[in-house]
């Protein structure tokens, strides 16, 4: 990855923005991260529940309350919110009202019921009376909440503001109130119509005590309020925890107390000024380490400001959203995805820079974040896995793959540290887990804004080259259609530079773009390239040697302008610039030559207009082309010939300076050699036969 960036970044150096506007950057990032940071001293001591106090005696500097710890709070909780009755209103206009509409309802339904008119006075009283026992008894609709301890529960009734204390087992509820209406009515062995009057009452039966949520919730709340957070107090002068003392859940609660009182002290008393002054130098520091980093590592980058600024913001706006967590108090911290940034960086630069920009950022986090060891042990680790689980990107679920590998490492690193701070696993819930799934789902955002960093900044990552690498993307389907025999002239350069630079070191994903693409200019007059040529049939012939040295050299022009209009990244864009370099084309040339001995010779009109190769792919892309399509040229193909051949355009293109730019060492440049004449034994085509000599037909098909 890193070599692919030195393709794109070498050819901008010349124009990236002044040091004033680098350093400017800087500058900005480091204020922004200290902007938003929490301006709060941190107190002094690491320490872990179960370890050893490492640190000297620590004895208490001033008196502070003892904290409770979370179980003893939600103990005091559930003890108080037991303590605590519904309260209920008394509704005593309903038995005034029911009785009312209910002897309306049976004067109106009386002569359609068949009955005779001297019993109706017998039925209004017994409706009367059940209307009287059951509304001053109380009818009551049940809570849910308050019933899990058990069917019945005390509540508070409300009656004319006076308070009184009753068990929902000693009045009705709804359902419990007409079974006492059925069995009395039923009870009446004269009574005629019994069905008639169960139905008749049954509509004037509802609850009275009616639950008053808004006064519940009220006493609720004060009486939660008053719940004591602390339990005793350290004096000054008293030992806290001594030198080599375990820490026991005592002495754990003590430190936590004292921690708490520090900070809430600082924040109220201490200068933030001086404690932002602090912040600037630790952010400073690390930004500085990373930008030497890069100047000692990465000049290239470093010398680039738009890729500068890329890297500055991806760094601010994590640090930023880690504020942002810390400010809102989030339930845990590891709901950020830490791990999306070393992702990016790996995808878009290389491993040692994902690896780098990661500690520091943790390193930078864990003076702000509760359990500092802990989270950066947990971080590191992570984003460790995050950076080798994508070392090399060849397919697209390998996201989530690496998705799934951050998971494992998060839980197996956090079910170690509880093993060793608590040396049991009883309190490890499910819930625990959730923050850790959440922050790798999140992070799996990485690919989205792999893409948007890619088309802002001009960067190609993995995942482009692996959608260009796709001989069904339109550009090599109509190059295969027009330029058939280019086309497996450019498989064939693929396949060789590849293999080399993968042998060497290099970006082998690249390249093998880059070759599929380097010879798209050829899409357009194929018919002049002897690759596409049939037997008998030269489209040169009635050709001035300029005019055909012309269209030869165009394709790279053409090339370019494809690749432009198909918005091809500028790294395979340079592939398809630098594949010839500064070469001449001979054979013309010498025609030219030949045929005016007396005329002077304008060197350019034959010449390829460059640039040379500028990065080790874009060499051995150059070397793969020119040694292809000499090893078509080749009569009688054996070993001797081929590696004849392949040291001879390989010395050539030295001798002729083509790849003096490149950062390759003859080492490798010797490695590239036997590489191609192993594979050209191999995979070793004969050319279309013309009547003309071996050197010649390279120079024409170039």
């Amino acid at each position: 990855m890193a070599s692919r960036n030195n393709v794109l970044i070498n050819r901008n150096v010349s124009s990236s923005n002044p040091s004033l506007i680098k350093y400017g950057m800087m500058l900005a990032s480091i204020v922004l991260i200290c902007i938003f940071l929490p301006r709060q001293a941190r107190f002094q001591y690491e320490y872990e529940k179960g370890k050893v106090w490492m640190h000297e005696d620590l004895i208490a500097p001033y008196d502070f309350a003892i904290l409770k710890t979370q179980a003893e709070l939600d103990a005091d909780k559930e003890q108080i919110l037991g303590s605590v009755y519904p309260i209920y209103d008394n509704n005593e206009r309903m038995l005034a009202d029911q009785t009312d509409r209910l002897m309306a309802e049976l004067d109106n339904k009386w002569n359609s019921s068949g009955l005779p008119d001297a019993e109706m006075s017998r039925y209004s009283l017994l409706a009367t009376k059940i209307l009287s026992h059951v509304y001053n008894r109380g009818i009551i609709a049940l809570t849910s909440k308050f019933l899990q301890g058990g069917e019945n529960y005390t509540f508070t009734l409300l009656t004319n503001n006076v308070a009184a204390q009753k068990n929902t087992a000693d009045v009705y509820t709804r359902e419990s109130a007409m079974g006492y209406v059925n069995s009395l009515i039923d009870g009446e062995k004269d009574l005629e119509a019994k069905d008639w009057l169960k139905g008749l009452v049954d509509n004037y039966i509802q609850p009275n005590y009616i639950y008053n949520e808004r006064l519940t919730d009220q006493l609720v709340s004060d009486a939660l309020s008053n719940i004591s957070t602390t339990r005793g107090m350290v004096q000054r002068g008293e030992l806290i925890i001594a030198n080599g003392s375990t820490i026991n859940n005592v002495a754990f609660q003590k430190l936590e107390s004292l921690r708490r009182a520090y900070e809430e002290e600082s924040r109220i008393g201490g200068n933030k000024s001086v404690v932002l002054l602090g912040h600037f130098l630790i952010v400073s520091l690390v930004i500085s380490l990373l930008m030497v980093f890069l100047h000692l590592f990465r000049k290239d980058i470093f010398a680039n400001n738009r890729l500068l600024s890329l890297i500055l913001l991806v760094v601010t706006v994590m640090m930023l959203v880690l504020s942002w967590a810390i400010r809102l108090k989030l339930p845990s911290i590891y709901f950020i995805p830490f791990c999306i940034v070393p992702i990016i960086m790996r995808v878009l630069f290389d491993t040692r820079m994902a690896l780098n920009i990661h500690l520091l950022m943790t390193l930078v986090a864990g003076f702000f974040v509760p359990n500092s060891f802990e989270f950066v042990y947990l971080q590191i680790t992570a984003g460790m896995v995050s950076i080798y689980s994508i070392k090399t990107l060849s397919k697209r679920e390998q996201f989530l793959i690496s998705a799934a590998k951050i998971l494992a490492t998060y839980l197996v690193a956090y079910m170690g540290i509880t093993l060793v701070r608590d040396g049991s696993l009883k309190d490890i819930g499910y819930v625990d887990f959730i923050p850790f799934i959440v922050s790798v789902l999140l992070t799996l955002l990485a690919y989205p804004l792999i893409y948007a960093f890619e088309r802002m900044f001009g960067l190609t990552s993995d995942v482009t080259l692996m959608e260009l690498i796709n001989t069904n993307s339109s550009i090599l389907r109509e190059l295969s259609y027009k330029a058939p025999g280019t086309f497996q002239h450019s498989l064939q350069v693929a396949n060789l530079a590849e293999a080399a630079i993968f042998k060497i070191g290099g970006d082998a994903l690249l390249v093998r773009a880059g070759a599929l693409y380097h010879d798209i200019g050829k899409i357009q007059n194929p018919q002049f390239f002897i690759e596409n040529q049939t037997k008998g049939y030269n489209p040169h012939e009635g050709l001035t040697p300029e005019q055909s040295a012309q269209i030869i050299i165009a394709h790279v022009a053409k090339g370019i302008e494809i690749a432009r209009k198909h918005q091809l990244p500028e790294t395979i864009t340079n592939f398809i610039r630098t594949h010839h370099g500064t070469t001449r084309v001979d054979y013309f040339y010498q025609i030219y030559v030949n045929n005016n001995p007396d005329k002077l010779v304008d060197e350019s009109e034959f010449r390829y207009p460059g640039p040379i190769p500028f990065s080790k792919e874009t060499a051995v892309l150059m070397m793969a082309d020119s040694v292809e399509a000499a090893s078509r040229s080749i009569k009688e193909p054996n070993a001797q010939n081929i590696s004849e051949l392949v040291d001879k355009i390989i010395d050539g293109k030295l001798k002729q300076g083509q790849i003096r730019n490149s950062n390759i060492t003859l080492q490798e440049i010797e490695t590239v050699r036997e590489i191609f004449k192993n594979m050209l034994m191999s995979i070793y085509h004969v050319r279309v036969d013309y009547d003309i000599n071996k050197e010649q037909k390279e120079l024409l098909r170039r």
